[in-house]
């Protein structure tokens, strides 16, 4: 069977879609399958870093695209590249040889357009990946106001792609609500939960020289780590930063990128605020590391998209038994997961706008974390119904194909 994957982002970019799909595409090939991933020469968060236009990886062959970089600094310029990216993607995935299915993720908005046309076109089974939801997304950042006649445009094409699909996987329930309030039948729709990537565990080595290299010995340190972006707005815990700014004891470590990483070390720049460090991307093979130097990781969900967005990176933090701050609607996938799995122990959760509760909490974690106070003892018995086993959706793949 032949499947052609296709989304802008692929390893090597650490990027969280990039590296769901590189899991799902080295899978499919273990399995025997014919794997073609169509994608882009450059790199998400640095648009100048570019690959090959043909490789290949673990029985995978690449197929990338070239299109423009001008990078993410603001919408329009976002907008382009996205453009180019689709248009370069249809005009080469016409030329691959015709595959049996068909998947696209969503990276950038409405490449499940591209996928569904593609498929069409081959008459081929086609499965929509939905990580974000779009142009729901565009309308909830502000970029797009939902009664213009492009809004409408880009909801219709999106409605149709959802119509198109064999099968549509989403993360939550409540992106599964969306759907359906789309009209979209619920005997196409999975809920498939992202998992932890297989790499992480905790790494005490890796924590100990990672704290050791930045300076954060001998302090509490609260990690925010991935993409920053408005759709999950920091304002709350770097309001808490401010708060804490003179407590030497606590610092704020934020790694990774996106337009509100560079606004929040700007920021930090101009008042000053020594409390914050700001990383960028680290390499994928120190994600272990990175994840186990922090002695409290941050989540966040913006309130108006939830059911929109799908912050993974929980996942992670469980598989390195990492404690977690969780900052967001108290009606979300977040706080469904830590009620249901009885994580009240390892995980906090404050609503947007209580920076002074948030600051006084890590005043009391960070005076325990100087008394030497060892955390609750991690559960040996994972929780189960957490996370999907990474093998959920090749078996859908592999029922399409059969």
């Amino acid at each position: 069977m032949r499947v052609l994957l296709i989304n802008q982002v692929f390893t090597p970019d650490p990027q969280a879609t990039s590296q769901y799909l590189g899991r799902l595409a080295e899978e499919l090939a273990r399995r025997g399958y014919q794997v073609t991933v169509l994608t882009s020469r450059r790199d998400y968060d640095r648009p100048g870093n570019m690959h090959p236009s043909h490789d290949t990886w673990r029985g995978v062959d690449i197929v990338r695209v070239w299109h423009t970089g001008f990078g993410y600094s603001t919408p329009l310029r976002r907008i382009i590249d996205f453009l180019s990216f689709l248009f370069a993607a249809l005009v080469r995935g016409l030329l691959l040889r015709r595959p049996d299915v068909v998947v696209a993720l969503t990276t950038p908005p409405l490449v499940a357009v591209l996928g569904a046309i593609l498929a069409l076109r081959w008459n081929a089974r086609f499965v929509s990946w939905v990580m974000d939801l779009n142009p729901d997304q565009i309308v909830a950042l502000g970029w797009l106001k939902p009664d213009t006649l492009l809004a409408r445009l880009l909801e219709n094409a999106s409605r149709w792609s959802l119509h198109r699909a064999t099968r549509i996987v989403v993360l939550d329930p409540y992106m599964r609500e969306r759907l359906l309030a789309k009209g979209i039948p619920q005997t196409k729709i999975d809920v498939i939960p992202l998992w932890p990537q297989t790499e992480v565990a905790f790494d005490p080595a890796g924590r100990k020289s990672f704290r050791r290299e930045h300076k954060l010995e001998n302090q509490f340190v609260v990690m925010y780590a991935g993409n920053h972006t408005p759709c999950h707005p920091l304002d709350t815990l770097v309001k808490a930063a401010e708060l804490l700014r003179e407590d030497p004891r606590i610092r704020f470590c934020f790694v990774g990128g996106g337009i509100d990483w560079l606004r929040l070390r700007n920021r930090a720049r101009e008042e000053h605020a020594a409390n914050m460090i700001f990383l960028g991307y680290q390499p994928f093979d120190r994600l272990p590391a990175v994840l186990s130097a922090a002695d409290l990781q941050v989540v966040v969900m913006g309130a108006p998209f939830v059911g929109i967005s799908h912050p993974c990176k929980v996942y992670n933090f469980l598989a390195a038994q990492r404690p977690f701050l969780y900052i967001g609607p108290e009606r979300s996938h977040i706080a469904d997961l830590i009620r249901d799995a009885g994580l009240d122990q390892f995980a906090s959760s404050f609503r947007h706008g209580e920076a002074q509760l948030l600051a006084d909490d890590l005043r009391r974690r960070a005076q325990a974390f100087a008394d030497g106070l060892a955390s609750p003892p991690w559960p040996k018995n994972h929780p189960s119904g957490l996370v999907s086993e990474a093998s959920a959706l090749p078996k859908i793949i592999a029922n399409l194909g059969g």
